[in-house]
């Protein structure tokens, strides 16, 4: 299996001397990212920041409370759609969520989903739509996480990521799996309900490990799937199985897809969120007792090692295209090639 955040390479050295994890700060809402090394402990993962959003999850069953909540002037709205929202850019040039008060936002039937709180009590909420709404003065755009992703500030990119996964999950599980019959919407978006037999279903995520994989030299194997463009290169990435650890899957994907054994060394690095449609990308370092690589040739159609000069003079010619700054695969690259990778356009 192959899971895709649209990004390049894969693997990484061993680091000896690496700092103790840095602790969570008292009352932080979120955990910082977990990092391999303190390369990447000033600049947080994309849509893995902390957000500031308490979740609230207590309140979903609460009616009463969340009517109040929504009819207070202070709540903020903002509307989804076939995973876009509206962005606006401010006058001092930064780029943030369209929302609006709860009195203001368009009518909808049962698709409102309360995300949480922020430290000065503000409510917030989604509402799923066929279409996002128009703007008189036409500044705003639609935007998908891709895009919004790296512009978004951690809030509004954490109230994004909830909302989209929220809407692909609903979108997608209106019937009962157990007996057929339609489920209705519960827990503020949490839950839908089959009045049928009573049961219960709960939003899916889907775990995925993405590996950043290294041999003796200390060479990164990259990838290229079937369906990407030439010089387009990826960590590679699959799901876990039932009945999987999250390190046998390491394994199991990389000598599926490149026909590599990884050894013992399989290293955690960090965790994102990646709603497309519902995975959680788990990020590994890991270590090859094997070089020769025979792809599967259905879902990797290429795959090659490359040291860290190979990679920037591929980088310098257009050989390889600098993966997007979104995706977990681009960081996991960085900790092995030593420093930012150059995004798309700029020189190496």
């Amino acid at each position: 299996m192959h899971t895709e955040p649209p990004h390049p390479p894969h693997s990484a050295p061993a680091q000896p001397n690496r700092p103790a994890e840095t602790p969570i700060p008292s009352g932080e809402l979120e955990a910082p990212v977990t990092t391999w090394t303190d390369r990447t402990a000033d600049r947080p993962l994309s849509l893995s920041a902390p957000s500031g959003i308490d979740r609230a999850a207590h309140h979903r069953l609460d009616e009463a409370w969340l009517a109040a909540a929504w009819s207070h002037p202070t709540t903020r709205v903002f509307v989804v759609s076939g995973g876009q929202v509206l962005i606006d850019e401010t006058p001092d040039g930064a780029t943030e969520l369209v929302m609006t008060p709860s009195f203001e936002a368009p009518l909808t039937e049962a698709h409102r989903y309360f995300l949480g709180t922020d430290d000065d009590g503000v409510s917030y909420f989604a509402l799923q739509k066929d279409t996002l709404p128009g703007r008189i003065d036409q500044s705003a755009r639609p935007a998908g996480l891709r895009e919004a992703g790296l512009l978004l500030s951690p809030r509004d990119a954490g109230l994004m990521v909830h909302a989209v996964a929220l809407e692909n999950w609903q979108r997608l599980h209106r019937f009962c799996s157990r007996c057929g019959e339609r489920t209705v919407i519960a827990a503020a978006g949490h839950i839908r309900r089959c009045q049928a037999c009573g049961a219960e279903h709960y939003p899916r995520t889907d775990p995925a490990v993405i590996m950043l994989v290294t041999d003796d030299e200390d060479r990164a194997l990259l990838g290229r799937q079937v369906h990407w463009p030439e010089g387009r290169f990826s960590t590679l990435a699959g799901f876990v199985e039932p009945g999987e650890s999250i390190e046998q899957s390491v394994r199991r994907e990389v000598f599926e897809e490149a026909g590599v054994v990884v050894g013992p060394d399989v290293e955690y690095v960090a965790s994102q969120p990646w709603p497309f449609p519902s995975s959680l990308m788990l990020g590994f370092m890991a270590r090859a007792t094997s070089s020769e690589i025979n792809v599967d040739g259905e879902e990797i159609h290429e795959a090659r090692w490359f040291s860290r000069e190979d990679l920037r003079a591929a980088f310098e010619s257009g050989e390889v295209m600098p993966p997007y700054g979104i995706s977990i695969a681009a960081r996991l690259i960085e900790l092995w090639y030593g420093k930012p990778l150059p995004k798309p356009g700029d020189a190496v």
